[in-house]
C-alpha cells in the first residue's frame, strides 16, 4: 500500500510517501511561509517526482496536533479533502510523538516541545520500551510548571524539537546534567516517521476526523471571553 503523510503542525512542512512501510520519498520545507500557499503544490510535486498518481494512494496520515492552530488546520483540511476525494481512510498521529523519534534508543524519557508563546509549551512525555509508551498525554502548560514536574522524576530527559532552543537555559537551570537535547539535524519533524507510528493505528473516516488543538486559537478564545462578558 502507498501512504501519503503530511505534517504542517509547526513551521517546517514535512511530507513523505511510503510504500509497504518503506520510504519512497520525503520533502521538508523549513521557511516561514504560510503552509496554505505551498502544502498542496508540495504534495503534487512530491507525487509527480515519484511517478505516483493520487489514485494510487491507499491511506493518508496526518499530524493531528497539537501545534500551530493554523498549521494543524491546514494539514488536517488537506488530508481530509484528499481522503474524501480519493475515498481512502485517514489516520491521525500526535504531532509531538512525531518529534520524539530521535529518542528511540535514549536511556530515559523523551519530552517533545513546541513553543506555545508567553512561556507556554505544547508537550508530552514518552518512553520507548518495545514500542512507544505515552507516560503523560499531550498538553499545553507553562514551561516552568512542566519543568517543576520533570524535576520530581529521576530519569534523564531528552528534549526534542526545534523549539528546545527557546527554553534550553531554563531547562538546564532546573534539570542540570539530567537534561539532554537532540541534534539540530534531528530537531525537525519527519512525516515518514509519523507514517511508521500510524502503522498500528486504526483507519478513520475523513468526515468524522477531528484534530487535537488542545487549546482554542487565541482569537476564538478572546471572542468567547467577550461573549461571556456581554452575557454577564
Amino acid at each position: 500500500m502507498i501512504v501519503l503523510a503530511i505534517d504542517t503542525s509547526n513551521q517546517p512542512l514535512s511530507l513523505a510517501v511510503m510504500k509497504d512501510g518503506a520510504v519512497m520519498g520525503e520533502k521538508l520545507i523549513n521557511i516561514k511561509r504560510n503552509h496554505s500557499l505551498q502544502a498542496m503544490s508540495a504534495v503534487e510535486e512530491l507525487l509527480a517526482s515519484l511517478d505516483v498518481a493520487p489514485a494510487s494512494l491507499g491511506r493518508i496520515v496526518v499530524a493531528k496536533g497539537p501545534g500551530s492552530y493554523t498549521g494543524v488546520r491546514i494539514g488536517v483540511t488537506l488530508a481530509k479533502t484528499l481522503a474524501w476525494s480519493l475515498k481512502i481512510p485517514i489516520v491521525g498521529v500526535s504531532s509531538l510523538l512525531g518529534l520524539a523519534w530521535p529518542g528511540k534508543y535514549f536511556d530515559g524519557v523523551v519530552v517533545p516541545l513546541m513553543n506555545a508563546r508567553r512561556g507556554n509549551v505544547y508537550t508530552g512525555l514518552y518512553e520507548y520500551r518495545d514500542g512507544w509508551q505515552t507516560l503523560a498525554e499531550d498538553r499545553n502548560l507553562a514551561m516552568s510548571d512542566w519543568l517543576a514536574h520533570l524535576a520530581t522524576r529521576e530519569e534523564n530527559v531528552l528534549f526534542a524539537g526545534a523549539d528546545v532552543d527557546v527554553f534550553w537555559e531554563e531547562i538546564q537551570s532546573v534539570l542540570g546534567e539530567r537534561a539532554y537535547r537532540v541534534s539540530e539535524d534531528e530537531a525537525y519533524p519527519r512525516a515518514a516517521v509519523m507514517a511508521k507510528h500510524a502503522e498500528g493505528l486504526p483507519d478513520e473516516d475523513a468526515h468524522g476526523f477531528v484534530p487535537n488543538y488542545i487549546r482554542l486559537a487565541e482569537a476564538e478564545a478572546n471572542w468567547l471571553k467577550e461573549q461571556e462578558r456581554k452575557n454577564g
